[in-house]
């Protein structure tokens, strides 16, 4: 189905044509669109302790940030920036424009990112290492992007225009007025981020040990020099490290739904037929093995349609998975899920 939101083209024809490849500007991609919130509750939000958020107050050709959480409410006349992360974890609207873009898999979906520009505000020229789609709200603001290349383009985006980046693409965002900017940022976790993350796995499951002896050591000739045992000792042991294709898909859905340390969940006490996931909650699956915020488990094949439709479209009626009734109270005492009158 082509898309508005995607420039007239369908999910899959932006993907061929410009996902990690080329930019794309969308002219009134949410015509409507104005906003999510004002500044005194984006103010109200940097306070506090379960959400990340920061400064940036460009003096001259220099930017200088401050990481938050605030004790108090600042908004600058001028050259001042405030940004607030995780928004969709906050403000069911957040989430809900979040979710506009799942197109791409939960899996790679990060969060949306707020900022409020006084005129001249900005975060300064950036390369990001992931992709990110920047939706105008209120206000102007000009955007200059470079290629790889080095070639530069400029233009003004305004209320409901909506600019997609792929990594490596050097941009620079200056408010022309005080302006909001919503950005829908991806996951892309880095392969020694990933490899570290796995041993911390795998030394949790138990990785392979023994203690080194040399009962037949001769003199040392030269004190300092690592014995060839020690070495052949170590090579055998690592080589003994090993994994399946099923333990990586353990630790990667763990891993993937792994909740930030910030966050905090609240016990559910709302009532209703339908029950919705928590915007905070991380629900994914492959097959029929599940994961909800680094906890991993396993469904009967005929309970796996329904969860996978919860985990899917993060809502479901409460009778369709009445077999999971146990499941679903533990959820709810934990936060990870509401029940609610209707689907909201």
């Amino acid at each position: 189905m082509k898309s508005r939101l995607l420039g007239g083209m369908t999910a899959r024809e932006f993907l061929r044509r410009h996902w990690q490849k080329r930019p794309l500007f969308v002219r009134a991609a949410l015509p409507q669109f104005d906003g999510l919130l004002d500044a005194r509750a984006l103010g109200a939000l940097s306070l506090r302790d379960d959400v990340e958020s920061r400064r940036v107050t460009r003096r001259g050709r220099r930017w200088e940030t401050t990481q938050g959480p605030f004790r108090k409410v600042f908004f600058a006349k001028k050259d001042f920036t405030l940004l607030v992360s995780g928004l969709n974890l906050h403000l069911d609207a957040a989430d809900r424009l979040l979710r506009r873009f799942d197109f791409v898999p939960q899996a790679r979906l990060d969060d949306v990112m707020v900022s409020f520009a006084a005129p001249g505000g900005g975060v300064g020229p950036h390369v990001d290492s992931y992709d990110v789609f920047l939706l105008q709200g209120e206000g102007v603001r000009r955007w200059t992007v470079w290629s790889p290349g080095g070639t530069k383009r400029a233009f003004l985006s305004r209320s409901g225009d909506l600019l997609y980046l792929p990594p490596g693409w050097k941009h620079d965002g200056v408010a022309l007025e005080p302006c909001f900017t919503y950005s829908i940022g991806f996951r892309a976790p880095r392969g020694r981020e990933f490899a570290a993350a796995f041993l911390d796995f795998l030394h949790e499951r138990g990785l392979p040990d023994g203690r080194y002896r040399d009962p037949h050591l001769a003199p040392a000739r030269r004190a300092a020099a690592i014995p060839a045992g020690m070495i052949s000792f170590a090579g055998q042991v690592l080589k003994k490290i090993r994994w399946s294709n099923a333990e990586v898909l353990h630790f990667l859905g763990e891993y993937l739904t792994m909740p930030k340390s910030h966050l905090v969940f609240a016990p559910s006490h709302t009532k209703g037929p339908w029950i919705r996931l928590d915007a905070k909650t991380q629900l994914l699956y492959r097959g029929t093995q599940f994961f909800i915020n680094g906890d991993a488990f396993r469904l009967p094949a005929r309970d796996c349609p329904a969860m996978r439709e919860l985990a899917d479209q993060r809502g479901i009626a409460e009778n369709r998975l009445a077999r999971q009734a146990a499941l679903i109270r533990e959820w709810r005492r934990a936060g990870y899920v509401h029940l609610e009158k209707r689907d909201g």
